[in-house]
């Protein structure tokens, strides 16, 4: 590595450095700017392969397009409808009819028993990219339906209501993460150096970063087919700008201290390379690995997630080793102004905060990391009120929504699943018997029921549900309509339709959580094994890590019940939290103890914990707030999932940072050790001499 850190660093080499990324952006930022044309956001490339659900989008195509989105449009007069208001809802009907996008036949308009509302279905068919569409074609609707029909209230729900919504919620999500996530890091890491220009060379580099990523992914995408979603690419430019400057970071505050000690500042930078390398290098590699465990997850936007955050890491830890060393060494010590470090200079960290809080922990070792661990424990109790059951569509939104509105005016006047019925396919031949036992379902309502329509000795058939699309009453219907259809002999009956797919996710979210969670655990700990050469202080760490992991969690359900007010959280939160945590959160005790093992060997265990916690306190403080800072700025989309994984990682980030790191580890390092590197030799090697101590730390 040093040779190579020599070579990047080179006072000729480096422009080549520069230059070669210079090209590789100029050639991959076009493709880049497609990767939000490459997304699928549609049902199907969330759900399981197996998923009974996808099987009846995959057979329902030859009935239905796939590509078809039903809107409902729902007209009221709480004073009830007058004999000109339902000839002006017919006429609607007539012009719905003409629509270019039309895919089949207008239905309605449907009076409501009440009087006071009608409801009209149109399926509109936008082609493959149709969730993008949406919000166009509702507003289409919403203005026809306006125009026609006076004083009356008119709502656009349904699927296609629903889609434009998600839509609207996700439109310029890359841009507004982007700037979010620019702007925190930006401000961090000017408290952080306090120098006006220092920033720019990370921001650069992360920028970079971000680019190549997503002009990579667009090409496995494109060419390999991976399921890309507004989800993961959210998740990306965050990712990278939090993880990427952690990294730089890193490798500055190397530097820096490197500075303090040579005059020539290539020789400085080669050095900081040399010895800062492994752990960035270790930790990015451990960020990629366990996000690639996400491959063995059964939900297609879960598995997608892996790979696009494996290659935003990858490509992150490439560029700060190589493109940012350039720039710093291009640039020279006057980056660092007003604060530039001189040869000679005191290494402030020997006397900083980070070796005064050390000072303390060595006192009393033992009572710290119990009573750390005890406040810890108490923390996790909080999960008992988290609820991640899923949430309904009302729920899934911070405010309220024109569908969500929508759905509640049908719900009052029609059967509570009008818009969005339960499909079911079954063998034309048995489709009468399929028919009968579907109507007598408890849930459905009987006279919602379809004539069979036939196509290639399939039957398709639809139902209506009397709850709501997306209540827990209506998932056990779907239930019951599986059982009872899946009883009929020789009919290979299947369930589909929308709350069909939202169940089968929920499922398969949760059983995610039970496989991947294990095997996360097992690489990270592997990891580290090979990492520390030992095998007490990976599990330490572990043990560490779910702890903090735990306590993260049980704050935020708080925090989400009587804070922020959420019903509960999506299914996929604690996988995805677990995740982000425990692969980042690692991070942490890899810059810590990579330091404390390489001190420990020149100053035996207890003096390198205590050098180790000074040196990279600093740092890891730092590089924890950056991350938790742009991880909170998910919190600025109006989806309630994306908030509660954003609080839940920004505080498990801190709390990782502020207390496990520096405060549970270090005591557990002193209380455990030179055994914490069993079996390794470290473990038996005797302590140098005091009189050969060359650094001092304040004991107070």
């Amino acid at each position: 590595m040093s040779q190579v850190a020599g070579w990047i660093t080179h006072r000729y080499l480096k422009f080549a450095v520069i230059v070669f990324w210079l090209v590789v952006v100029a050639l991959l930022g076009p493709l880049a700017g497609k990767l939000t044309g490459a997304q699928d956001n549609e049902a199907k490339s969330w759900l399981p392969a197996d998923a009974e659900s996808t099987e009846v989008l995959d057979v329902a195509t030859g009935f239905v397009s796939a590509d078809t989105i039903p809107a409902v449009i729902v007209y009221e007069r709480t004073s009830g409808l007058t004999a000109d208001d339902l000839e002006a809802v017919a006429a609607d009907a007539q012009e719905f009819g003409t629509l270019d996008t039309l895919d089949g036949e207008v239905i309605g308009p449907i009076p409501s028993e009440d009087g006071q509302a009608a409801q009209i279905i149109v399926p509109l068919n936008l082609g493959a990219e149709g969730w993008n569409l949406a919000a166009d074609a509702v507003d289409d609707l919403r203005a026809t339906a306006e125009d026609g029909a006076g004083d009356l209230d008119v709502y656009v729900t349904g699927p296609a209501g629903s889609a434009a919504d998600s839509s609207a919620a996700f439109e310029g999500i890359d841009g507004t993460l982007l700037y979010a996530a620019v702007a925190v890091v930006i401000v961090i890491l000017l408290i952080t150096y306090r120098s006006p220009v220092l920033w720019i060379l990370p921001v650069l580099s992360a920028g970079v970063a971000l680019t190549v990523s997503q002009a990579l992914i667009y090409l496995l995408a494109d060419n390999y087919d991976l399921t890309v979603n507004a989800q993961s690419a959210g998740i990306l430019t965050v990712l990278v700008f939090g993880a990427g400057t952690d990294y730089a970071l890193l490798l500055v505050a190397r530097y820096r201290e490197e500075l303090r000690k040579h005059g020539d500042r290539h020789e400085a930078m080669a050095l900081a390379l040399h010895r800062a390398s492994p752990a960035i290098i270790a930790s990015g590699a451990t960020v990629a690995i366990g996000m690639l465990c996400l491959l063995f997850a059964t939900m297609n936007s879960t598995a997608g997630l892996g790979p696009v955050a494996a290659v935003g890491v990858g490509v992150a830890v490439l560029v700060m080793l190589t493109l940012l060393p350039a720039l710093l060494v291009t640039c020279g010590r006057w980056i660092f102004w007003p604060r530039t470090p001189k040869l000679g200079d005191d290494e402030p960290s020997e006397h900083g905060f980070w070796a005064r809080v050390g000072g303390r922990i060595e006192r009393r070792p033992r009572t710290t990391w119990i009573a750390t661990s005890a406040i810890l424990a108490v923390a996790c109790l909080g999960v008992v009120v988290l609820n991640p059951t899923g949430l309904t569509t009302e729920e899934s939104f911070r405010g309220e929504q024109p569908s969500i509105v929508g759905e509640k005016v049908l719900a009052a006047h029609f059967p509570g699943g009008a818009g969005s019925p339960v499909v079911v396919i079954a063998n034309a031949d048995q489709a009468t018997d399929v028919a009968a036992v579907f109507a007598q379902v408890e849930g459905i309502d009987p006279a919602s029921i379809s004539e069979p329509v036939v196509h290639d000795d399939l039957a398709y058939l639809e139902g209506t549900l009397t709850s709501a699309p997306d209540s827990d009453d209506a998932y056990d219907t779907v239930d019951r309509v599986r059982d009872a259809v899946h009883a009929v002999p020789d009919a290979d009956a299947l369930v589909g339709g929308a709350t069909a797919v939202n169940l089968d996710v929920q499922r398969a979210s949760a059983a995610d959580n039970w496989l991947i969670i294990p095997i996360i655990l097992l690489v990270v700990f592997l990891i580290l094994v090979v990492l520390l050469r030992s095998i007490l202080a990976p599990l330490v760490l572990m043990g560490t890590v779910v702890l903090s992991f735990g306590a993260a969690i049980g704050v935020s359900a708080l925090v989400f019940r009587y804070v922020f007010g959420y019903a509960g959280a999506d299914t996929s939160f604690p996988l995805f939290v677990f995740v982000f945590l425990v692969a980042l959160g690692i991070d942490y005790n890899i810059f810590l103890m990579t330091r404390v093992r390489e001190e420990a060997i020149r100053l035996g265990h207890r003096r390198g914990s205590l050098v180790g916690l000074a040196a990279t306190g600093g740092v890891i403080t730092s590089a924890g707030l950056v991350l938790a800072g742009t991880f909170a700025v998910l919190g600025t989309l109006p989806l309630v999932a994306f908030a509660e994984i954003g609080f839940a990682v920004a505080f498990g980030v801190l709390l990782d940072t502020l207390v496990v790191r520096s405060v549970l580890v270090t005591a557990l390092n002193l209380d455990i050790g030179k055994a914490m590197w069993w079996p390794s030799a470290l473990s038996r090697q005797a302590d140098p001499e005091p009189a050969h101590e060359k650094v001092a730390l304040p004991v107070a």
